[in-house]
């Protein structure tokens, strides 16, 4: 999925140019990395705003039409208003396709409800992890990882060492073991009637 937008260069720098720019329904940002100078920049807040409810914008390689010239960046941060539907400001970092980055993936839960757990056993399956850290290429980066379910049984739990990850993509792990994607566990009522049963 390709996604691209517009942006100026910003020349006002400060937090009163900053308000100034949001009551014109601009939004600033910057761009770094990439062994170029930071670049401040004016987006559109109602554009942005779409795009950042959009799941792939946040995984994704973007370009960024600066005045006419590409950059090719992913997204880093973004810093909404404490209690407003406001974007306040955005930071992506420039990709360069021959540098492995790290990004965080979402993962897609597929075929729970075809799984013993839920079928036979009328488990509930938990989402332990929701995303996924990981390391390849800008060229090989994945919108999201499928998490196949459909084998899972009561009391089971799927580990990220059990994902199938596309090629080139590998797990940018942080900390010790092997974490818990997702688990079935029964419903507490459903255990209930089932001891009632044997008793």
């Amino acid at each position: 999925m390709t996604i691209e937008f517009k942006a100026t260069k910003r020349e006002a720098q400060g937090s009163s140019a900053s308000r100034r720019l949001r009551r014109a329904g601009q939004l600033p940002g910057i761009i770094y990395g990439g062994g170029k100078d930071a670049l401040a920049i004016n987006l559109d807040h109602n554009d942005l705003y779409h795009l950042l409810k959009k799941e792939a914008f946040h995984a994704s390689i973007l370009t960024v039409d600066v005045e006419g010239a590409k950059e090719t960046v992913v997204l880093r941060d973004t810093q909404w208003h404490a209690y407003k539907q406001q974007v306040m400001h955005l930071d992506f970092q420039r990709v360069d396709a021959s540098q492995k980055l790290h990004l965080k993936v979402p993962l897609h839960f597929v075929n729970a409800e075809v799984s013993p757990a839920v079928k036979l056993g009328s488990a509930i399956i938990a989402h332990v992890i929701t995303e996924l850290d990981v390391k390849c290429l800008p060229s090989e980066l994945p919108e999201f990882i499928e998490v196949d379910l459909a084998a899972l049984e009561v009391g089971q739990s799927v580990h990220v060492s059990q994902l199938k990850l596309p090629a080139g993509v590998e797990v940018a792990h942080h900390g010790e073991g092997d974490p818990v994607v997702a688990s079935a566990q029964q419903a507490k009522g459903a255990a209930a009637a089932e001891e009632g049963e044997a008793a």
